[in-house]
């Protein structure tokens, strides 16, 4: 069998500056999300003084801020953190497809990784248990994403 060389990033980053990027948009949900976040960066070590939020109206000003760190050349991966609820209007497929979307081109056209944590659920009840009880904390999940590609990145480069 032929050497296959593998590349796999891991949680082990250090000198990462990371930016994060919240919507105000259904802020108990996204709160808790940033707190979850902030907490699993800085229990691996990434410096508070590393680490720089911004907060936006809600899920569709996000693309532009992300965009904006992202094409500074200063971070080394920029964090989503939003919550779009399904409402009785088709307002929840455009926000929530639109967004995904955006952040999407943003990481290939900038070659920073884009962590995409806008929660898009049907009920209220889904994103409180995707923001810290049955389904864990996606904020949590989205910091431990961005240090696995930063770390994936470098290895490559």
């Amino acid at each position: 069998m032929v050497d296959i060389k593998k590349v796999d990033g891991d949680l082990t980053v250090s000198n990462a500056k990371i930016a994060v990027v919240t919507g105000r948009f259904n802020g108990f949900i996204v709160e808790s999300l940033l707190a979850a976040t902030l907490d699993t960066l800085q229990r691996a070590g990434i410096t508070s003084g590393d680490i720089t939020v911004s907060h936006v109206p809600g899920a569709l000003e996000i693309p532009l801020v992300v965009q904006t760190f992202a094409a500074s050349g200063k971070y080394d991966a920029v964090i989503a953190l939003g919550a779009v609820i399904r409402g009785s209007t088709p307002h929840f497929d455009i926000v929530a497809g639109e967004s995904a979307r955006a952040l999407s081109s943003i990481a290939l056209a900038t070659s920073v990784p884009v962590i995409n944590a806008i929660l898009t659920t049907d009920t209220i009840e889904q994103a409180i248990e995707r923001a810290g009880t049955k389904a864990g904390n996606k904020g949590a999940d989205a910091a431990m994403s961005a240090m696995e590609m930063i770390s994936l990145l470098r290895k490559i480069n």
